[in-house]
């Protein structure tokens, strides 16, 4: 279907439990460290998501076997550092910008030639700063202007370099430390601030020697990699509308299991908590090198807040959720430096501002946050811009909203969060597809 829209309404106190899919970026980085591994990786909790059965497409082509036992199972059979193979046809990564990103890292040490392409939305994703430092370490790889398709040359002896990344990216950090698996030397990654050590963990959970602070990475080439059991946790970016949706709705009480709690992903959990939310994080445990918690919501009033700088990067993907928590909180929720939601798949800003315009919030829009009145919702329609989190933060909205809320147009949440209306429904929502 090319146009779907969603009728979300008030439905009944959210209980139960509600398993989340897995983490998106986990899922990609297991696949790879799993294919370039000595022995078997079996992977629980995969996301069944168009992006990682991509990457796993274009490792099978280069001569991996994967096995897929059920749904969210995978079973990875390494072939060693050095035991890929060549592909004569493109690998294609369809619209995944992790995949590419960390694949050319991947495959900028092999000594087979590899070309990279993706869909038309992918083909527009520069890739500058991810080849650029990837030359600097030697390798040879021409790109379309900076764009893809990327035409990787094998045979390139890479060497380690200490890089200052410009702009902070946990892709282009991933494919240097990637590259650096096969360089000669130590490579270094300094960022201007911390971000999602996704990578780092893995890479250590793996048997790689690695060191790690936020901020900074260094390893060394020249080791090798053992297979090990991968629990991919629930994505925590996916869980956020759930936590958002259990605390605004009287009576509820909601479990969500194993949610990945990476420091760098989870700004939204200290700021709900300091709005009065109560959540709680039960059977704490780590897994694959990530931590992991059950977490626990429970309905509670909830107040406005300024919410400290200091959260804006680690909730920035989460900010929509929030914007309905701070819309029926008591009093005015100010947000500042979060002029990054503006570049999103859309311009989150400015989307979620006239969102809640439409229905009845009072919300000042500034460059780089807004100011949220809280106090009721009303019915209407909204836009979700062909963008996964703004539709889902709207659906949420519906929750408690004084008449129905239309989201026109959700086909895009199926990509990220497959099974989203059904979990939702499942647990108390009253969500209805709309033609």
């Amino acid at each position: 279907m090319n146009h779907l829209d969603w009728s979300s309404r008030p439905g009944r106190p959210l209980n139960g439990s509600v398993r989340i899919p897995g983490d998106k970026s986990v899922s990609h980085r297991a696949l790879m460290f799993g294919a370039i591994a000595e022995g078997i990786s079996p992977i629980r909790g995969f996301l069944e998501g168009e992006d990682t059965r991509a990457t796993a497409a274009a490792l099978a082509q280069l001569g991996v076997v994967i096995e897929a036992p059920s749904a969210g199972e995978r079973v990875v059979h390494g072939v060693g550092l050095h035991g890929l193979r060549g592909s004569d046809q493109p690998l294609d990564c369809g619209n995944a910008g992790t995949g590419m990103r960390l694949l050319a890292g991947l495959l900028a040490g092999q000594a087979f030639d590899s070309t990279l392409v993706g869909d038309a939305s992918l083909s527009k994703r520069p890739m500058r700063r991810v080849t650029d430092p990837l030359a600097q370490m030697g390798a040879r790889i021409d790109t379309e202007q900076g764009l893809p398709p990327l035409r990787i040359h094998g045979g390139q002896p890479l060497h380690g370099i200490r890089y200052e990344l410009p702009v902070a990216s946990a892709q282009v950090k991933s494919a240097l430390l990637l590259a650096g698996l096969y360089a000669q030397g130590e490579t270094e990654i300094i960022e201007p601030h911390p971000t999602r050590d996704y990578t780092e963990r893995m890479l250590a959970a793996f048997g790689w020697p690695i060191s790690f602070t936020p901020g900074h990475a260094r390893l060394g080439g020249g080791h090798a990699l053992r297979a090990t059991a991968v629990d991919v946790p629930a994505d925590f970016s996916s869980a956020a509308f759930f936590l958002v949706a259990a605390s605004i709705v009287p009576g509820s009480d909601l479990r969500l299991p194993a949610v990945g709690l990476n420091p760098r992903r989870t700004g939204l959990l200290q700021a709900l908590r300091l709005m009065g939310a109560d959540i709680t994080v039960e059977h704490p445990r780590e897994s694959g090198g990530e931590p992991v918690g059950d977490l626990r919501v429970r309905h509670a009033p909830l107040h406005g807040i300024e919410l400290p700088e200091a959260l804006v990067p680690d909730m920035i993907d989460e900010f929509p959720a929030l914007f309905i928590a701070a819309a029926v909180a008591k009093g005015r929720t100010v947000i500042r430096g979060a002029a990054e939601l503006r570049v999103k798949e859309s311009d989150r800003l400015a989307a979620m501002a006239t969102g809640l315009r439409a229905l009845g919030v009072t919300i000042g829009e500034t460059p780089d946050g807004a100011s949220i009145e809280g106090g009721t919702i009303g019915g209407g329609t909204v836009q979700s811009l062909t963008d996964h989190r703004i539709a889902m933060s709207f659906a949420v909205a519906g929750l408690v909203a004084a008449a129905p809320v239309r989201i026109v147009d959700c086909r895009h949440v199926a990509t990220s969060f497959p099974g989203f209306l059904e979990l939702a429904n499942g647990c108390g929502f009253d969500l209805q597809r709309v033609d």
